[in-house]
């Protein structure tokens, strides 16, 4: 009867374990040598959603490097790049933007419309076209496994990917064109007078985080490919299909966070005592994956509450303090009224006022701005200094 219990224990046990991995594809890469690292379901064909954009603009900063295209050409929008779904910039139909304004929107905001404008302007107006030059680029960096149909990663059948592949096309990002890398560990642009704010929660929960980009849609799940440096040691993650962002992000860093502190002893990476330890971590407990809803405040300790989340800016004062105070009411048990505070700044001589709330601690500023986040709603986590000066109405 013992024996049974334990048996039945143990297989418990390692059931558990293998949540954060099944149904999933992982790769982490050394950026210096390309050595894999850890892999899991790499080569499954998945889609990959706004991922897809990566290659859109692996194309445009070529083109810009070959003088095809420039940072302040004006491109129109077309009925189609209009016509995409979210998330989007907002364009209308004959709506003209410049190419830098295009990329920071299709980095930062994901917007489906701007990378459909980028695409069309790159292949004469077509962007089946243009999704041909795509795949064709894709099978020149040893994409093998990749097929695309569109510039921006709106759902179709035939569009897949791998999670190895993704990782061959941040590599080649970031060794080919490395005066645009910095681009991608922007976490805001202003467009317009308003300050657009990004998805890539990394960028401001891991240390060492520096880009690259995030995706999502019903078929694909939370995807994402990132990018970290601590030291003199830079590796390169892609995760994909996972059920929440929080679920990928929390994936994401404690695969990075493990092999940095391998890499950090300066021993040789033992590839599958590092795959065991990734998946089944050491004394035997398994990670807690945060559920999407899930922004409880652990009641384990107090850590310092010098985070706030930032959930946008506005044109006036009490914009943003009606928005603030909206979000609060949706989280009342986890934000207090008495910690909205409105930072003014200038952007192009024209004031804006920035909406935060602040009295959180970084990972629970991390974890509500998921939950905001999954509701399209706009949030970043931001470390608060003391002489911040706060606007009053």
């Amino acid at each position: 009867m013992k024996k049974t219990l334990l048996l039945a224990f143990l297989a418990l046990f390692l059931f558990k374990s293998a949540v954060a991995t099944a149904g999933t594809s992982s790769i982490m890469i050394d950026a210096q040598s390309g050595d894999v690292l850890y892999a899991h379901n790499a080569d499954e064909k998945r889609y990959p959603a706004s991922l897809t954009k990566l290659m859109t603009l692996y194309i445009t900063f070529n083109a810009l490097e070959n003088g095809n295209l420039k940072m302040d050409d004006k491109l129109k929008t077309s009925y189609t790049a209009a016509s995409r779904s979210p998330s989007r910039l907002g364009l209308n139909h004959g709506d003209v933007i410049d190419v830098k304004t295009c990329i920071l929107a299709s980095i930062i905001k994901s917007a489906n419309d701007c990378a459909t404008v980028l695409g069309e302007a790159l292949s004469g107006g077509n962007e089946r076209e243009f999704a041909k030059m795509m795949t064709k680029t894709a099978q020149k960096l040893g994409m093998k496994n990749t097929t695309f149909k569109n510039a921006s990663g709106l759902n179709h059948s035939e569009q897949k990917s791998t999670a190895r592949d993704m990782a061959i096309l941040a590599l080649a990002i970031y060794h080919h064109f490395p005066q645009y890398y910095s681009l991608f560990s922007l976490t805001e642009f202003e467009y317009q007078g308003q300050v657009i704010q990004g998805h890539n929660n990394l960028l401001q929960t891991f240390e060492g985080a520096d880009g690259l980009k995030t995706g999502y849609t019903a078929n694909a799940g939370f995807n994402i490919v990132t990018s970290a440096k601590r030291g003199n040691h830079r590796v390169f993650v892609v995760t994909m299909g996972h059920k929440t962002a929080d679920e990928r992000d929390e994936k994401v860093a404690f695969m990075m966070d493990t092999v940095f502190k391998r890499l950090a002893s300066n021993k040789k990476i033992d590839v599958q005592q590092l795959k065991a330890e990734i998946e089944m971590p050491k004394g035997g407990q398994t990670r807690t994956l945060l559920a999407q809803n899930n922004i409880s405040v652990s009641p384990k300790a107090k850590p310092a509450s010098d985070f706030a989340i930032r959930i946008g800016a506005f044109s006036s004062y009490d914009k943003a303090m009606q928005h603030a105070s909206a979000v609060q009411k949706q989280y009342s048990n986890k934000l207090k009224a008495n910690n909205i505070q409105i930072e003014k700044l200038e952007r192009s001589g024209k004031p804006l006022y920035r909406a935060q709330i602040a009295g959180l601690n970084k990972a629970d500023a991390g974890k509500l701005c998921v939950a905001l986040q999954n509701k399209k709603q706009e949030c970043v986590a931001a470390f608060i200094e003391n002489k911040t000066q706060f606007a009053e109405r």
